[in-house]
């Protein structure tokens, strides 16, 4: 029902007062009407499903996200017994949400609420202060054992914290919010505002303020470190972040000279970082005409070998993925620029097979192989790669298969009469294993025969089925 909605309910007896009705007023069998109208309601919603703290809507909140567990909210609240006292009450107090504030509920509760929600939760003991209570402190008062409690809560804001990277190493705190949801790229050109500092205060780099130009470097190409890296394409424009960068993913292990200080070995940094602008690198449909698609395809081949030969293998791979990705679709392509292609596919892909198997990302390789033979059945390359691939996941038939091809089409090549020798020795070595294992199961056998034929030993009864169940 709505707001304002008029009802007439009718009540048959039995729902009502029955054969006996009420006193004078109601007889007995009486059918009753209602009259209604709905003036207002308020939602109630059981936070924990197990009646600990129910929440009443005062104040709808904004939008429709929620704080979790690492973000850092502001809210107000107070916090009374039954009766009306008054134990705690702030106009403005922040905390994690993983932490909690006064008592279990306000952390239960947040998470259910919006920005600028207000809401009245009933709270009992098991969630507020339980069986000890709470003796008074400072401003704030005792609240007795098995108490319950009424909080007026308002959530003002929060900043949302955030665990970013492959390894989920680095944290980054939101100070201010960005716009709308567009984010820079690998190999996008952005601008930033940026202060460096150590665990004990100390700056050691500033770029961007005091009147200077925002500080311009083109992401994944190691022009700064990896942690400002990942941290700028998890931003939007205008955006300012706090993150936290362990050594593995800032200097290292080694001192190192900054503009303003030395940071020492191992050190955790801290950047306050202000996203001022970027500019995206294009996209496969960002790029309209097929020559435009087959230069940038090339280029971003030719980056991906520069990395390759710097032994950076996940960034070569990454370029050789964007470089296949350009020329995807090439079914509008006139013949010869089918063949070009064709060719940079082919190249690309048998390059980020080679990465792959560089980073022990077998399967992968194994797949990129298989595009590659889709293409050229007679790709020796990619034969000699996926049979690597397969020795690595001891898919060694499968291995065999690929060399002896591989040796058929190109009898005399060096690599693939390498790495057959090294099949043979993997596949003599899981002989070996495979043997050791089933002597050993048989001797086991051997050795149970023997106990049964021991007199006065009881021999073991076959197992049988009971016919009747």
């Amino acid at each position: 029902h709505e707001e304002g909605e008029n009802a007439i309910f009718t009540i048959p007896p039995g729902l009502a007062y029955g054969e006996t009705g009420s006193s004078c007023t109601i007889p007995p069998n009486a059918t009753l009407q209602f009259d209604v109208e709905l003036l207002s309601w308020a939602s109630v919603k059981d936070i924990c499903k197990d009646g600990g703290i129910f929440k009443k809507i005062l104040v709808e909140g904004e939008k429709w996200e929620n704080p979790k567990d690492l973000d850092e909210v502001f809210v107000k609240y107070e916090a009374r017994l039954e009766d009306g006292t008054v134990v705690s009450k702030s106009d403005g107090v922040e905390f994690a949400v993983k932490d909690g504030y006064f008592c279990p509920a306000l952390a239960k509760a947040v998470k259910t609420m919006k920005k600028g929600e207000k809401v009245l939760l009933t709270v009992k003991p098991q969630y507020g202060f339980g069986e000890q209570g709470k003796q008074a402190s400072g401003d704030e008062a005792a609240v007795p054992p098995n108490a319950m409690l009424h909080i007026d809560l308002e959530l003002v804001t929060w900043k949302t914290v955030t665990l970013i990277g492959d390894r989920k190493r680095i944290l980054k705190k939101v100070l201010k919010e960005g716009e709308g949801y567009e984010r820079p790229n690998d190999g996008a050109v952005v601008g930033v505002r940026l202060i460096g500092k150590l665990e004990d205060g100390t700056v050691f780099v500033r770029k961007g303020h005091d009147g200077e130009e925002p500080f311009e470097f083109k992401t994944d190409e190691e022009q700064v470190i990896e942690g400002l890296d990942i941290t700028v394409v998890n931003m939007k424009k205008g955006e300012v972040a706090l993150v936290r960068v362990p050594p593995e993913h800032a200097f290292g292990s080694v001192e190192t000279k900054q503009d303003l200080a030395i940071v020492p070995p191992n050190s955790t940094v801290f950047y306050e970082v202000e996203l001022v602008s970027f500019e995206k690198e294009k996209e496969s449909w960002d790029l309209k005409t097929n020559t435009e698609k087959i230069e940038a395809a090339a280029k971003k081949k030719d980056e991906g070998n520069v990395w390759f030969k710097m032994g950076k293998y996940a960034k070569a791979s990454k370029r050789y993925e964007k470089a296949a990705k350009y020329i995807e679709y090439d079914n509008s392509f006139s013949e010869d620029e089918k063949k070009q292609s064709k060719s940079l596919k082919i190249s690309s892909k048998l390059n980020n097979a080679a990465c792959k198997l560089k980073l022990k990302e077998y399967r992968e390789a194994e797949k990129l192989c298989t595009k590659v033979l889709d293409l050229e059945s007679t790709s020796v390359k990619a034969l000699y790669r996926r049979a690597q691939a397969y020795i690595e996941l001891v898919d060694l038939e499968l291995a065999e298969l690929d060399v002896k091809k591989a040796l058929e089409i190109d009898p005399d090549n060096r690599d693939v009469k390498l790495v057959y020798k090294t099949l043979k020795e993997r596949m003599r070595e899981y002989n070996r294993r495979d043997a050791k294992f089933y002597g050993n199961m048989f001797a086991k056998w051997r050795k149970l025969e023997q106990l049964q034929k021991v007199p006065g030993k009881q021999e073991l009864q076959p197992m049988a089925i009971d016919s009747a169940a």
